[in-house]
């Protein structure tokens, strides 16, 4: 069964244990409850281990970040090795004047690339040539703003809710 199953049917145990316990005992101290309740339950373990686990999972998402930056510098290398070899190539094929070399698996010819465009004053282009972007709201500035005192017609500070923090020794 996985685990946030497991959490949900031992949460429902223990809520359910709990509210038997007020029922029958409602002077009980909250101490007294408590310390029956761990006994009786198994829902500390397994939020302790659901927590592990997504420790677990942090450690193994940070090493994945980590192999995926390495990864990412290890393609721009080859990236600009590559561009490098073949500007070489056309460099010299250039220079002595090959247009055309033939080997048993690839031929390597010059061509005149497509024409392309320059752009020498952006303001000088007529509008219908720019794509228009669409706004994107700036979240922090809204919630800066509130923050300050400052009143932002349609919206507001949300209501924080709980989260939950893991103190690892």
């Amino acid at each position: 069964m996985a685990q946030h199953n497991i959490m949900y049917l031992e949460t429902n145990r223990f809520t359910e244990l709990r509210r038997r316990i007020l029922e029958a005992e409602p002077a009980i101290d909250e101490r007294t409850l408590n310390d029956t309740l761990e006994g009786a339950s198994d829902l500390s373990e397994v939020i302790t281990a659901a927590v592990r686990s997504a420790l677990d999972d942090r450690s193994m998402i940070e090493a994945l970040k980590l192999r995926i930056k390495d990864l990412k510098a290890r393609l721009a290398r080859f990236e600009r090795a590559e561009e490098h070899k073949r500007d070489a190539a056309r460099w010299a094929m250039e220079e002595s004047g090959l247009d055309k070399i033939v080997a048993s698996d690839l031929t390597i010819s010059l061509k005149k690339s497509p024409p392309g465009v320059t752009v020498i004053d952006e303001k000088e282009i007529p509008e219908w040539f720019w794509v228009p972007q669409p706004a994107k709201l700036d979240k922090r500035a809204v919630l800066n703003a509130l923050r300050g005192g400052t009143a932002v017609s349609g919206a507001e500070i949300a209501n924080t809710s709980l989260c939950l923090s893991v103190r690892v020794r």
